[in-house]
């Protein structure tokens, strides 16, 4: 088959989903298939297909864009700046997409609800289009319009992003969820039809991770002290501001320090209530790393304090290390993290909860490893790249059936 991986996010990017598309093309690619990823990039400047030299800048549709997008016909665009941007790169992308050419594709298979709304668009009668979603775009939305993103217009912008979700969730042929938690809700809140619905974990390649878990690191990791591991996105919906304040609770224990990997605009924030906690010597932002393997292998114990999650990639990779691991009661985690078995799950947005989370499996070394060992049995099942793929195969040759 020749399969198109698209996503309106730019690529490569930082998170879970770019690194879901990388390892699904490679195993695709693995098993004789052919796979383009279309995407934007240059600080979304252009439109990009891997593969091939060829990137379509964003001006060359903007004159065009503009003539169709007047204001006078469609005021409301141009009353929310968050609307209009959207607008303008959806449309882009679109015909972005139309200038690369879709009919040489079996499949397309999107990434997110904007660039499926795009591309159900663009594609050609005939060509089928599979949407894997990973989160819930309209809801991270709701909640920036209410922080960064906050204007007279908002509710206006809640709309236009609730019917985006709305059609990006029911547009293809087939919705892929990795939970219950998100197909229930684009069902009930959206009011997408059931039998639009497949339920499809994420795939992960494991022998290639645990290659990269044996490589060596320069980090190095203090004395009779427990390594406390925080790996994703700093930014607000990640909740790593509940995680520093349970850690200025255990300010007077001295058996820990706690390693947190990643980069955000919430970086300089978080550092500044480290250095006020008085905690500099104790919490260390490692940024952006590349031997994140290595690391978890050093950690005691992974937390991730979500306010808002589908399925990340950090506690897939915590598991596979074997690690205990604390998560929040957001979003599918509870699906991925069975308490008191493979970890442990805490109140959302609750500090009190997360530090007596920690203490107990920093106080019981016996059943911090027994959570850890039972994390990584299952995760070793339950996680195979290889069993992802062939699931999503079958769904392919539904509309491919000769592949």
């Amino acid at each position: 088959m020749k399969i198109l991986l698209a996503t309106y996010w730019s690529i490569p990017h930082l998170g879970g989903v770019w690194n879901y598309i990388s390892q699904l093309k490679r195993r695709l690619e693995e098993l004789g298939h052919t796979v383009d990823v279309m995407g934007y990039g240059g600080e979304n400047t252009y439109i990009q297909l891997s593969g091939s030299d060829k990137v379509i800048p964003k001006e060359r549709w903007s004159s065009y864009i503009q003539s169709i997008l007047k204001k006078d016909s469609f005021p409301k665009v141009y009353q929310n700046h968050l609307v209009e941007y959207t607008e303008v790169q959806r449309y882009t992308y679109e015909l972005a997409a139309a200038e690369f050419g879709l009919d040489k594709y079996d499949i397309i298979h999107t990434h997110d609800v904007i660039s499926t709304v795009a591309l159900d668009r663009a594609r050609p009668e005939g060509v089928p289009l599979i949407a894997t979603l990973h989160g819930l775009v309209s809801h991270e939305i709701r909640h920036q319009l209410q922080t960064i993103h906050k204007s007279p217009t908002s509710a206006l912008a809640r709309a236009y992003f609730d019917q985006i979700e709305r059609l990006g969730a029911s547009s293809a042929d087939v919705t892929i969820t990795a939970n219950d938690w998100l197909q229930q809700i684009l069902q009930e809140e959206f009011g997408v039809p059931e039998d639009k619905f497949e339920k499809l974990h994420y795939g992960f390649s494991i022998e290639s991770f645990l290659e990269k878990q044996a490589r060596s690191t320069t980090i190095q990791t203090p004395p009779n002290k427990k390594i406390i591991m925080y790996a994703g996105r700093l930014i607000e919906l990640k909740g790593v501001d509940y995680l520093i304040e349970s850690l200025a609770s255990m300010k007077d224990r001295d058996d820990w320090i706690c390693w947190i990997l990643g980069e955000g605009n919430r970086k300089q924030h978080l550092q500044a209530r480290v250095t006020a906690a008085g905690l500099h010597d104790k919490v260390l932002f490692l940024g952006k790393r590349d031997d994140v393997p290595v690391l978890l292998k050093l950690a005691d114990i992974c937390v991730l304090p979500s306010l808002m999650d589908n399925q990340p990639l950090s506690v897939i990779e915590a598991q596979i290390s074997g690690k205990a691991i604390i998560v929040s009661d957001a979003g599918g985690l509870p699906e991925m993290v069975d308490h008191g078995v493979t970890g442990l799950i805490v109140p959302k947005a609750d500090s009190a909860s997360l530090q007596s989370g920690i203490e107990t499996l920093l106080d019981d070394d016996a059943y911090r490893k027994i959570l850890g060992e039972q994390a990584r049995e299952w995760g070793m099942q339950h996680w195979s790249m290889e069993a992802g793929v062939d699931r999503l195969l079958e769904i392919y040759k539904r509309f491919v059936p000769d592949s």
